[in-house]
């Protein structure tokens, strides 16, 4: 799934602008202000045809950069981190945010009138894959409401990210998490209704962010703050503009999404604030994210804020 800066498979073929190979971890709403900045030629402006590639997984993503098929990646901010874990010599480098919270919600089978997290005690809980940041997010929710999930609950992760809607849709689960749109899709259907939300509950955190190798940094750095630029300007447009307007503004990119569901799904994001207003990774926020992981057994050793995040493009292009 690839679509050109001038739109969403439109290419005017204009010559005299830098390409940049962009690699997105999925198609998601969840990732709005990036559509804004193809759509409104926000990229253009800035000299820049961002060629952009749907990767399918964090896996794949990361692979995708290291080995040079794609310049910059959109992914959360943990792939980063398991590569520094790796010992790469290349470091790859967070340098603009897109989403500052988890993007799942807490769906349940039943209708509940009053959600506590006491009522997930016994239950049979359908969650992410392990390692991956939804899984960690949810995780770390479920133990700061003092429920252990390999304990207190019986727990599935062994499903593909893809078919774990369907796996909830065929009896699977008394509890899903799920991203949306398919959390209201199952509302709007009778499936199930959200009852809290992951994003809100594990706080700020640099879950999307737009990274790359230092070494395309050091040799693209003009590219780079361009590319930021961009960026902070869709934020802008998103954070002064209703989920109406910012839905007929990305659909073209999700040809098969009801425009009411895709709405709703902007609107919720935006209500709980999960779209970054600017593209700077906090020590905050990169510290959250380094006790989720410590919190999920994913954490060899905790890396600086420094020495993974440049928020100097960030700082530059909010200036």
């Amino acid at each position: 799934m690839t679509a050109l800066l001038e739109g969403c498979g439109k290419d005017n073929g204009e010559e005299g602008l830098v390409k940049v190979r962009v690699g997105e971890v999925t198609r998601s709403l969840f990732y709005a202000p990036e559509y804004v900045a193809i759509a409104k030629d926000l990229f253009k402006e800035e000299g820049l045809q961002v060629e952009l590639t749907t990767t399918f997984g964090g896996d794949k993503t990361m692979t995708a950069l290291l080995t040079g098929g794609i310049d910059i990646a959109l992914v959360g901010s943990e792939t980063s981190i398991y590569v520094y874990q790796q010992g790469a010599e290349d470091t790859v480098i967070n340098f603009a945010q897109l989403t500052q919270t988890d993007g799942t919600f807490l769906v349940s089978r039943e209708a509940v009138d009053a959600f506590h997290w006491d009522q997930l005690q016994g239950s049979v809980f359908l969650g992410q894959r392990k390692g991956g940041m939804p899984q960690m997010a949810g995780e770390f929710t479920l133990k700061r409401h003092g429920i252990d999930p390999q304990k207190d609950l019986e727990l599935i992760q062994n499903i593909e990210f893809a078919n774990i809607p369907a796996a909830f849709a065929s009896g699977t689960g008394d509890y899903v998490q799920l991203f949306e749109p398919q959390a209201s899709i199952f509302e709007q259907e009778g499936k199930g209704q959200v009852v809290a939300s992951f994003g809100v509950e594990s706080g700020h955190l640099p879950y999307t962010v737009f990274m790359t190798k230092q070494s395309y940094i050091d040799a693209n750095k003009e590219t780079t703050q361009k590319f930021t630029n961009a960026i902070y300007k869709a934020q802008k447009w998103v954070e002064e503009h209703n989920a109406e307007e910012i839905a007929d503004v990305v659909l073209p990119f999700f040809k098969d999404t009801d425009r009411a569901i895709a709405i709703k799904v902007i609107d919720r994001y935006k209500q709980q604030g999960s779209y970054a207003s600017d593209p700077a990774v906090d020590e905050e926020e990169w510290n959250n994210l380094l006790d989720v992981m410590t919190t999920a057994g994913e954490l060899t050793s905790r890396p600086a804020h420094e020495e993974l995040v440049d928020n100097s493009f960030a700082e530059q292009a909010a200036d």
